[in-house]
């Protein structure tokens, strides 16, 4: 296999919640493999830490502040992204929130309008603002993060699966839409992973083990597990795929469904 297929040097990619988890290891790959990156996320201070783990690899960033949910603080992030490097090539819709777990009836509109303004509003507006910008250099990547839980629904967290369920949807619908733009769009569903939103689940021993004996691989996964799909779906390497979405996780899908 042509490994340069997987090379991403000269391409610029926005990462958002880049500041941790799964966005810090998605941004970090990226460039180990050459890319230039925008990293977003709500905290400056914790995008610097990410920005000086990025430079120590002798690659560049750039950190924006971002609030997602804000379509003025998204119009702010594609023209500072174009002002400093003149072009787009990826985008990694990663952030993402679960401020809430309990059953649906608790959910009020705020709570909604919360969730959906974050998870399916921005991702959807930021991806028109990207596509945008990638027409003008022939095409480009975008990259949307849900989960596998769209598959199998978890208890509790009913409208964040929901949000995550529209997500894998726009996938698709905009993977149709922009085609003949050379835009090629879609997901990573990721498993359970050892982020901050899962702390509950890997720091209780018991409950680690009672997760992890559903996983046909046999552990939760890490952050940097995520990372490789990430670099497949912004390379070369996935030139004829478009409209999908990867189950990124363990086979927990697999190990949660009946016999």
């Amino acid at each position: 296999m042509d490994t340069s297929m997987f090379d991403l040097t000269g391409k610029v990619a926005l990462v958002t919640g880049a500041s941790r988890g799964i966005g810090e290891a998605i941004a970090l790959a990226y460039s180990r493999f050459g890319a230039r990156l925008v990293l977003a996320s709500r905290k400056l201070e914790a995008l610097e830490a990410v920005r000086k783990n990025i430079e120590a690899q002798n690659a560049k960033a750039i950190c924006v502040p971002t609030h997602v949910g804000s379509l003025e603080a998204l119009s702010e992030l594609i023209e500072k992204t174009m002002d400093e490097y003149g072009r787009l090539d990826v985008l990694v819709n990663n952030a993402g929130i679960v401020p809430a777990t309990g059953p649906p009836e608790d959910v009020d509109e705020q709570l909604w309008n919360k969730i959906m303004d974050v998870n399916l509003k921005g991702s959807f507006f930021l991806a028109n603002s990207a596509a945008e910008a990638m027409r003008g250099n022939g095409g480009g990547s975008i990259i949307n993060v849900s989960t596998y839980a769209t598959r199998r629904p978890t208890p509790g967290l009913g409208v964040y699966i929901m949000s995550k369920a529209a997500v894998d949807m726009m996938t698709k619908v905009l993977a149709q839409e922009w085609t003949g733009a050379g835009i090629r769009v879609n997901g990573i569903a990721p498993g359970l992973i050892r982020t901050s939103i899962t702390k509950t689940l890997w720091e209780n021993e018991k409950a680690r083990e009672a997760v992890e004996s559903k996983v046909p691989i046999g552990r939760i996964g890490e952050p940097d597990d995520i990372s490789g799909a990430a670099v497949f779906l912004a390379s070369d390497a996935s030139k004829y795929i478009s409209g999908e979405t990867i189950l990124v996780d363990g086979g927990l899908a697999i190990g949660l469904s009946p016999v």
